[in-house]
């Protein structure tokens, strides 16, 4: 009976050894959920849990098991929640949503988390920004330019709190500018500016001066040549092909009126913007149209409020979509990898393809490849 007992034990260490990751493979794999679910932002944090929801039935992942925290929106609900997710030994989180939720992150060890912000700056070194950056977004416009032969682009960014980090990705992404602008929001203020930058006080009097030219000359055509004259705003180009504008909803129209104040039109030059998601506001103003953006696919966007809005009765915030796909990275890269060694689970090089398109991982930074856009006879055209 002895000899039989310790022949089970020596099958069983062999078994063991050979076969560890069979045995594991049994084991759940926890993953933290860090949203606001009280607060002024819990009906977002709510439909980002519902976006999970449908992932994982979608997935059928039996090896995934979501552990949900609160987050308030605030920094120190935040790190509270996150050491409550770490003493249950969830090694890899889905959140926070909300940048200024990541100010003590830092503190807590053997822990990733897959933050919703899009920004990159100062961010923990525990923490990899998902949301999508600027960087992405610049990478697809520089196609774009490139596809183009477009040769003379200039940037404008207003004097706001996100500066910085598009002066990050426009060195990241390495397109080509004959000029970044920083200007100032205020109205009369940015007209001043724009007017500066289009040269339009000179183009001005260049049409007042071609105007009294013509008045003061014997060509036969004088009154033609005037009729054409007076219909005009100026005279001259504008030192540019195409111009980004890193601007968002009013301001960004703002924008594009003193553009049209000073006779700069999008159907002469290309105006191109970040990601606008979809903004149905833009349909409406002719005036600006054609304007280029990049963001998702935005056919898999729509297939996914539409299962969204059947399933919950209500249309999804942008951030719920960024959140489904989260769960299918995690899920993804958990049949590929060795989910031990977390803190090199993003390190290496891999691609993962989700609804929002390709996201692309590396030394910590997810980076995703983005559709392109324009807006033109009030509607979204895809370009590539």
């Amino acid at each position: 009976m002895n000899k039989l007992l310790k022949f089970i034990k020596i099958i069983f260490f062999i078994l063991i050894n050979l076969y560890p990751l069979n045995i594991l493979a049994d084991e759940k794999l926890k993953i933290g959920l860090l949203v606001p679910i009280s607060g002024d932002n819990k009906e977002l944090g709510k439909q980002i849990i519902k976006s999970v929801r449908i992932a994982l039935e979608d997935i059928n992942a039996e090896k995934l098991e979501i552990y949900l925290k609160d987050t308030n929106s605030d920094p120190n609900k935040t790190i509270k929640s996150a050491l409550e997710l770490k003493e249950i030994g969830v090694k890899i989180v889905i959140g926070p949503v909300f940048y200024k939720s990541l100010t003590y992150l830092d503190e807590i060890e053997d822990i990733i988390f897959l933050s919703f912000t899009n920004m990159t700056l100062d961010i923990p070194k525990n923490v990899i920004s998902s949301g999508i950056n600027a960087t992405s977004q610049l990478n697809t416009i520089k196609k774009f330019i490139e596809l183009n032969q477009i040769k003379k682009t200039i940037f404008l960014t207003p004097k706001l709190n996100y500066e910085f980090e598009i002066k990050k990705a426009i060195k990241k992404s390495k397109i080509k500018l004959n000029k970044h602008h920083i200007y100032d929001t205020e109205p009369t203020k940015l007209t001043a500016q724009i007017e500066k930058i289009t040269n339009y006080k000179i183009r001005k009097q260049n049409l007042a001066d071609e105007i009294r030219r013509v008045e003061k000359s014997d060509l036969p055509d004088k009154e033609k040549q005037l009729e054409k004259l007076n219909k005009r705003y100026t005279i001259g180009n504008v030192n540019f092909d195409s111009i980004i504008i890193s601007d968002f909803d009013e301001s960004l129209k703002s924008v594009i009126t003193s553009l049209l104040y000073t006779d700069v039109s999008p159907k002469k030059k290309y105006f191109i913007t970040l990601n606008q998601w979809f903004d149905k506001s833009l349909t409406k103003e002719k005036s600006i149209q054609p304007i280029y953006f990049p963001s998702i696919n935005q056919k898999n966007l729509k297939e996914f409020q539409d299962k969204f809005y059947k399933r919950f009765n209500e249309m999804p915030n942008h951030l719920t979509l960024l959140s489904y796909d989260l769960v299918g990275l995690i899920y993804y890269l958990s049949l590929n990898n060795d989910l031990s060694n977390i803190n090199s689970l993003f390190k290496n090089k891999n691609s993962f393809k989700g609804k929002i398109g390709v996201f692309d991982i590396q030394n910590n930074n997810i980076f995703h490849r983005l559709n392109f856009y324009q807006v033109d006879d009030g509607e979204f055209k895809e370009i590539f």
